[in-house]
């Protein structure tokens, strides 16, 4: 598939990481686009960063050359792993993780109603404490107008005097709701487990809601595949995880509607033909390679075959944020890897929608 790379985002000196961004329109066709903007020396997922933007003006086929903070770090760690969403009654929301330490990491929302010229102040989106993961791009607004923002909580061990903290890998899913635009929030009744025996549990949920109000939701394990589960009232509660058609590493999906009712899925797809053209990806790429997409316009029951992305096997790809256009869809993904982390840069690219299929 050969589309345009329009942006990318290298890490330098006194920036190591560029990563996890998220696309809205403005009012005037101008698209923000923000993402995590690491400062310092450090591109840990606990060191210093901001949400920082870029806007185009022509649709992504450029974009601006400076970066805006939207959000100056509040964190004792960060801020990071931005969503935009252009909500019902017509403001910008902005969601975002404030990153205390390995036990205080959840989601927090501001809102826009000058299209992203000033921010309100932030609303707690996680009444859960706890570390709480958010992916970027990941939040959405229900038919009925609920916001509903996926998470996976990690139960971090307690530290002894002189400990080191330890990240526990094995996640559960849960669903944090709004039923008043965002003014308050609260933990739907049901998470979601699956065997202690699958080291990561469930990892970076995303959801995706269907023309009947079912929900779609989908999240990473390190058993090779995404798993799946369902919801048929809004989130409230769900059905057991079980394993999906999406063969990958211990690395996210994304899911979104364009173009109408279309789905494109985007992901690292070990089970195509670019997997056995690419070989062995190198320990640089983090496993995540080659990245690739594919479209459903059944809402999920049936797939098109996968399209290659990238397919460098020394390079990682991830954390992907879809924006569907009139003409186009942008991505944005982490893809560094020679010679740095794969999480220290990132890429946009524009694909006109002739080159997907979407019937």
């Amino acid at each position: 598939m050969i589309t345009d790379i329009v942006l990318t985002l290298p890490s330098g000196p006194g920036n190591p990481r560029n990563s996890e961004g998220s696309f809205v329109t403005l009012a005037n066709g101008d698209i923000l686009f923000a993402y995590s903007r690491y400062t310092g020396v450090s591109w840990s997922d606990h060191a210093r960063a901001d949400i920082a933007s870029r806007v185009s003006t022509d649709g992504g086929k450029t974009w601006s050359t400076d970066d805006r903070i939207l959000v100056a770090n509040e964190g004792d760690c960060n801020v990071m792993s931005v969503s935009f969403l252009r909500l019902q009654d017509g403001r910008i929301a902005l969601f975002y993780v404030r990153k205390n330490s390995f036990f205080d990491c959840r989601m927090r929302m501001r809102s826009s109603s000058d299209e992203g010229q000033t921010w309100s102040e932030p609303v707690l989106g996680n009444p859960s404490e706890g570390y709480l993961v958010t992916n970027n791009d990941r939040i959405i607004q229900l038919a009925s107008g609920r916001l509903i923002c996926p998470s996976a909580i990690h139960v971090n061990p307690p530290l002894a005097e002189g400990e080191e903290p330890k990240f526990n890998q094995h996640g559960d899913a849960l669903f944090s709701v709004s039923d008043d635009a965002g003014k308050t929030w609260r933990e739907t009744p049901q998470r979601i487990a699956i065997s202690s025996e699958i080291d990561s549990g469930l990892q970076e949920p995303g959801i995706i809601q269907r023309s009947d109000g079912s929900l779609y939701g989908y999240a990473r394990t390190s058993a090779g595949q995404q798993w799946e589960f369902t919801s048929t009232d809004e989130g409230e509660t769900w059905s057991e995880a079980t394993p999906s058609r999406f063969i990958s590493p211990t690395s996210p999906l994304s899911i979104k509607a364009i173009h109408g009712n279309s789905w494109l899925a985007v992901w690292n797809d070990l089970d195509s033909p670019f997997k056995v053209e690419l070989g062995k990806a190198q320990e640089s790429s983090w496993g995540r390679t080659p990245l690739a997409l594919a479209i459903s316009t059944d809402e999920g029951a049936t797939w098109s075959k996968s399209e290659l992305i990238e397919d460098d096997p020394v390079r990682g790809f991830c954390y992907i944020a879809i924006h569907s256009l009139e003409d186009a869809v942008l991505l944005s993904y982490c893809s560094g890897g020679r010679g740095n982390a794969v999480l220290q840069e990132t890429t946009v690219r524009r694909i006109p929608l002739n080159k997907l299929i979407l019937e």
